[in-house]
């Protein structure tokens, strides 16, 4: 059964170094507080879902609290030690409100439901939030009809409560940033999707749930008309009605495991960040964005309020040599053959080549990447920063070279495809979105997993 992708559908079902992990955001908790492996009466459950972010925990979340009389049985499988080690646990950690999406797309759909369902969810959880807002500035004239097309946008999306500030707005919200005009979104917030993820897992126990963690997935197997069996590296497997795999940066490898199409491709980006030092904190109150350039496929460099009070200053967005790896001397070689021998990755870089020398150069000199933070904080200089923190953003990319901003369910067309839905890509913002994704994937599979 196969959907052809457009444009305009967000979701589509079709067929077939430098820097140390000290610098690391994600709030763990122990190993010992999830299931290390499934004993034998144990590893029988109704609903697998692969993957230990904060969709598969999300995705788990919503299931786990359907209105049944029968509850199901539920086990979420994570391939490291812990929950929320990569994307989840290494992004900005903001509360998008829905601004920067095509009007009308499921994307801005999700993301404005998925920004309240995320406030709620954290409030009844005790999750800290901070709505720190979010000021989108142009610096110069020339940059204001990119900002009226993002005010337009977000207000067809229904984004609250939306404002277009003056330089003295600007100067009253954020004393130290210069810009002629500004979009001010005073709901955009903060909060550490770690801990989201790790309140959404504890809720999955409590209804009766498994965690398996070490659990690296490398096999799906038919078990019988209705069952399914996922093997891991180590020999431990699990049997389930049906599974939902929400993978990542190994998404697109654990579709082809189920016999879905190699295409889209996963290609990592890494996105290196610098941290304001303390004395100079004063000089950001909240998140401060640049007008995104059209021609280039990245929001550029911004600043970003984080919950336990650093001041985080980028991302740069450079091709990673490693899917998983955060420094910038980190290499796989199996990751890097396979991004070099992949066509759209070449027809990519092809487009955007001078935009990936540039960010090169900013990553490895950072004088050049504070030169552009200066456009907007003109006091900021390059001893008031240090490098910090690292992240890998899973982008997906088709073999025409177009980077694929939809969301994408994909399933196979023989027998473990009606047992299998894979997540293939959740591009920002799926942590704020997470939720209200859960409740559309739900809603995508029910016809495919009866016992749901």
């Amino acid at each position: 059964m196969a959907l052809l992708p457009t444009r305009a559908s967000l979701f589509m079902l079709h067929g077939r170094g430098k820097f140390s992990p000290r610098f690391c955001w994600p709030s763990r908790v122990p190993c010992s507080f999830y299931s290390q492996a499934s004993r034998e009466e144990n590893s029988d459950y109704d609903l697998v879902i692969v993957g230990g972010g904060i969709v598969g925990a999300a995705t788990a979340y919503k299931i786990a609290n359907l209105p049944r009389s029968n509850p199901l049985k539920i086990c979420v499988v994570e391939k490291e030690k812990s929950l929320a080690m990569h994307q989840t646990g290494r992004n900005s950690g903001v509360i998008h409100s829905g601004i920067y999406y095509k009007p009308g797309s499921l994307k801005a759909k999700l993301c404005v439901e998925g920004l309240d369902l995320m406030y709620d969810f954290c409030q009844k959880h005790g999750i800290p939030t901070q709505k720190v807002g979010k000021l989108i500035v142009a610096v110069t004239d020339e940059e204001i009809p990119g900002l009226e097309k993002l005010y337009e946008s977000g207000t067809q999306n229904k984004v609250r409560d939306l404002e277009m500030i003056d330089a003295k707005g600007i100067k009253e919200r954020e004393p130290h940033c210069q810009g002629v005009k500004a979009l001010l979104s005073p709901h955009t917030g903060i909060v550490d999707y770690a801990l989201v993820t790790q309140a959404m897992a504890q809720n999955v126990k409590d209804k009766n749930g498994d965690v398996l963690l070490n659990f690296e997935v490398n096999g799906f197997h038919s078990g019988g008309e209705d069952r399914l069996v996922i093997t891991a590296k180590d020999g431990r497997k699990v049997h389930c009605k049906g599974a939902i795999v929400c993978a990542g940066l190994q998404s697109d490898r654990l579709a082809v495991l189920s016999h879905c199409k190699s295409t889209p491709k996963i290609v990592p980006f890494r996105g290196d960040y610098l941290r304001l030092k303390p004395a100079k904190r004063h000089l950001v109150r909240g998140n401060i964005y640049p007008v995104p350039d059209p021609r280039f496929p990245f929001l550029g460099v911004h600043f970003t309020p984080r919950p336990d009070g650093d001041l985080w200053l980028g991302p740069t967005a450079v091709l990673s040599f490693a899917r998983e790896g955060y420094g910038i001397y980190d290499i796989s070689l199996k990751d890097t053959w396979e991004m070099l021998t992949f066509p759209g990755l070449l027809k990519l870089g092809s487009r955007y080549m001078k935009f990936g020398l540039g960010e090169m150069y900013r990553n490895f000199y950072w004088p050049a990447q504070v030169k552009q933070l200066q456009r907007y904080i003109p006091e900021i200089t390059v001893d008031d920063v240090e490098r910090a923190h690292a992240g890998n953003r899973a982008q997906a990319i088709g073999s025409d070279g177009d980077l694929v901003d939809d969301f994408i369910i994909d399933t196979a067309e023989d027998e473990l495809g009606s047992k299998i839905v894979h997540v293939r890509n959740a591009p920002s913002p799926a942590a704020t979105s997470s939720l209200a994704i859960a409740n559309f994937i739900v809603d995508t599979v029910k016809d495919k997993f009866k016992f749901l």
